[in-house]
């Protein structure tokens, strides 16, 4: 198996919801979205899906317990202004802020959103990495 993921697909209580809520971020679905089933977002070579919750929990598998899945997603940004300004936003377009940005023990600037159907998103400023133009990440 190759070191990378191509695609997260986020189980979604009321998908006209959770669409409002990234389209607020200002997220665009893909055109190869299903309308009132799935939405695909280009996520910089990484593919973002919001699918029903109930069958996402059936095609993997899981009893769906309603609780935290251990997973957190992350989005890297420019600066420290930048994370504050997408926490924001994302208060804004109706997210939880579960952490206000500030400084970090590794040396940056983190704070974290929880969607409205409970992923919680880390917004981070690590000026030890660097972030290509299009804002991938790059480690090396």
């Amino acid at each position: 198996m190759r070191q990378r993921i191509s695609l997260v697909t986020l189980g979604v209580a009321d998908l006209d919801r959770a669409r409002r809520f990234y389209l607020a971020l200002g997220w665009r679905p893909s055109p190869r979205s299903v309308e009132g089933e799935v939405l695909f977002f280009d996520a910089g070579g990484t593919v973002v899906a919001l699918w029903d919750r109930a069958k996402l929990a059936a095609d993997s598998g899981r009893r769906d317990s309603g609780g935290w899945g251990g997973i957190t997603l992350a989005s890297n940004v420019g600066s420290a202004a930048e994370v504050d300004r997408v926490l924001d936003e994302a208060a804004t377009a109706g997210a939880v802020l579960a952490r206000r940005g500030a400084a970090t023990e590794w040396g940056g600037y983190s704070g974290v959103f929880v969607d409205p159907d409970g992923h919680p998103w880390e917004v981070a400023h690590n000026p030890d990495w660097f972030l290509d133009p299009d804002g991938a990440v790059r480690l090396d």
